[in-house]
């Protein structure tokens, strides 16, 4: 099960993620890349948004990933949604940021404004934990550790 969580992670590239900051949720529609083991989710935004505060003062984030837009009509109930937990680290490293900086862009060259702001961070989500839904009613729980 878990070499489908990470091909479905990887396939996709766009999440919803969700933040909390003072009991007040806020989400986020985030384009991203993953590491090759699929336990790291990598994105880019800017220093002053709102999302960004939000991590610096929590930095327990979830994401959803899903197939919905290939599951229209009647194939709704094959549609795939993946929620992932974990924790956010902003990348320090100048050269690893760089690196992902250039693999973000090699994957969402629209991104570019954000991606090569000087007011923009890459920030790292460490996953602790996949849950994959398969359809209405199969779901499938996998701990990162």
């Amino acid at each position: 099960m878990r070499n489908k969580i990470i091909s479905l992670l990887k396939e996709k590239d766009m999440c919803v993620l969700a933040t909390v900051s003072d009991n007040r949720p806020h989400c986020s529609l985030m384009a991203y890349i993953t590491n090759e083991a699929g336990t790291e989710i990598y994105m880019v935004t800017y220093r002053n948004s709102r999302k960004f505060r939000n991590l610096v003062q929590n930095p327990a984030v979830s994401l959803l990933v899903d197939t919905r837009e290939e599951n229209m009509g009647d194939d709704r109930r094959k549609t795939k949604a993946l929620t992932v937990t974990g924790t956010v680290e902003i990348v320090k490293n100048p050269k690893r940021a760089e690196s992902i900086r250039t693999r973000l862009l090699r994957r969402h060259p629209h991104l570019a404004p954000i991606v090569q702001a000087n007011e923009s961070e890459v920030i790292s989500v460490k996953v602790r934990s996949f849950l994959l839904l398969d359809g209405p009613t199969d779901a499938h729980f996998e701990g990162i550790e």
